[in-house]
């Protein structure tokens, strides 16, 4: 009994001891393993609700980046129908806070504008717009932008008609015509014309031949471009009688004279010489643009000294009568010619006898000068003569007659010729000599009249994007 009795205790102490055992390490594995899920889920849990939250930041970080960018849209809106209206309609200051729709008309969020308006003379306005949502407004993104209205004085050269530019002619900016060109110098930038193809007349060196929009021995040619749209010279016409009210008003106003006209001598600390001109030098024939001779005398012989003006703080000057205007230009100042009642018979013209220059290139210094005629440099102009302004011909042309004879060595200007009919400082023969007139002429544009030109010049319709950057 006892052998077998031996067999089975041993079976049972290993049921006793060994099989109890067995079951508590599965039953901690059990435990482990579930508090290694339970961990790992928690964890998991906690990663997918940290990046859900994560996208949700990033998307109310997004919608309010693109609320505040619906905020300077709005603003440029609003200036295009209001130019002049820097406090968003309410007369008082900012910020000034909008709602932000959806599609469907829900209010999603909300943006503030602070507006600064632009310095004197200037076209550029500021605007910084703060976006939020309502979901998360805690989260704010900020876009500062500056936008303007660009002038006419983005061109160098921009006339209404035909154009010839010499061998010894250099452009520097845009240039631009409505009717077609030949062009035999030297341009840095874009050169346009509305034709396709045009007659080139005679007094373009032509027989009266059909021609593209723009042609000749100059370039680059890939500075051409024809055919563009035309330029609305009647968007350009200034309203003189607006700027005589501004000068009777708050300017300076210069009534008809009696005699000859009047002569402005520009002086470097800002003010400038007013003369009565009662004697000019004798007839001389000259042939001009108009396609006519005209017997003009346009050079003062005798003048007698009036008064001294500062340049005034509305900068706007009209003379109502012929003027001459020369010196050193220091401040903000435009010059303007008419006669009224209007009569195409009786229209006004301002003539450069001399050099007329800035103090400064750097902006702070801007002429502008606008004739109901033609802007004129006269007979007895010194051999090398230099202009810097914003020079605007309405209904002439901006040129020098034809002297037989009398060829001048150089002309610079630095700034804007716009003139209505044909324009011209020199006169070639048919084979291209030059046989009155400058034989060199520089003309380049001045880039800080493209948004702060001279007062009461003529701007362009619409804002543009100047700059555009997020803010912290």
């Amino acid at each position: 009994m006892l052998p077998q009795l031996k067999k089975f205790v041993k079976p049972l102490s290993q049921l006793i001891f060994q099989q109890p055992s067995s079951r508590g390490i599965g039953l901690i594995l059990v435990i482990v393993f579930m508090a290694i899920f339970l961990f790992l889920g928690t964890g998991t849990l906690h990663w997918v609700s940290l990046q859900n939250k994560i996208s949700f930041q990033r998307v109310q970080e997004e919608n309010a980046l693109q609320i505040a960018e619906a905020g300077i849209n709005y603003y440029r809106w609003h200036l295009a129908h209001d130019n002049n209206d820097y406090q968003d309609g309410t007369g008082g200051p900012g910020p000034y806070i909008h709602d932000y729709k959806d599609v469907s008309g829900k209010i999603i969020g909300k943006f503030s504008l602070e507006i600064d308006p632009p310095s004197v003379g200037s076209t550029v306005v500021t605007i910084k717009s703060t976006g939020w949502t309502l979901a998360n407004p805690n989260i704010k993104r900020k876009i500062i932008s500056k936008i303007g209205i660009p002038s006419y004085a983005e061109y160098s050269f921009l006339t209404n008609t035909d154009v010839w530019f010499g061998d010894r002619e250099h452009v520097s900016g845009k240039m631009h015509a409505n009717g077609g060109i030949r062009f035999d110098g030297v341009c840095d930038s874009i050169l346009s014309s509305a034709k396709q193809t045009y007659i080139c007349k005679p007094h373009h060196g032509c027989g009266n031949q059909p021609k593209p929009g723009i042609w000749g021995d100059g370039g680059p040619k890939e500075f051409w471009r024809f055919p563009v749209p035309a330029v609305d010279f009647d968007v350009i016409t200034v309203n003189l009688a607006e700027i005589k009210a501004g000068a009777q008003s708050q300017g300076v106003y210069l009534p008809p004279s009696g005699t000859y006209g009047w002569h402005l001598k520009f002086k470097s600390d800002g003010t400038f010489d007013i003369f009565k001109v009662i004697q000019l030098h004798h007839l001389r024939w000259g042939y001009s643009t108009h396609k006519r001779w005209i017997r003009s005398a346009d050079d003062i012989k005798n003048e007698v000294f009036v008064e001294n003006k500062a340049i005034p703080a509305n900068g706007l000057v009209f003379v109502e009568d012929k003027v001459w205007v020369d010196g050193i230009v220091r401040g903000r100042v435009t010059v303007a010619s008419g006669r009224f009642p209007v009569n195409p018979n009786t229209y006004t013209s301002i003539v450069i006898p001399n050099n007329l220059v800035y103090t400064k290139k750097d902006g702070s210094d801007v002429l502008g000068l606008i004739a109901q005629n033609d802007i004129l440099i006269p007979r007895f102009s010194p051999d090398v003569l230099e202009i810097h302004g914003a020079l605007i011909a309405q209904n002439g042309a901006t040129q020098r007659y034809y002297y037989p004879g009398n060829i001048l060595d150089r002309l610079t200007t630095y700034g804007t010729l716009i003139s209505n009919q044909v324009w011209t400082w020199t006169w070639v023969s048919g084979g291209g000599a030059v046989i009155s007139g400058y034989r060199n002429t520089f003309t380049t544009y001045d880039p800080n009249l493209i948004f702060a030109p001279p007062p009461f010049f003529p701007k362009k319709e619409n804002f543009e994007i100047l700059s555009w950057e997020e803010i912290k």
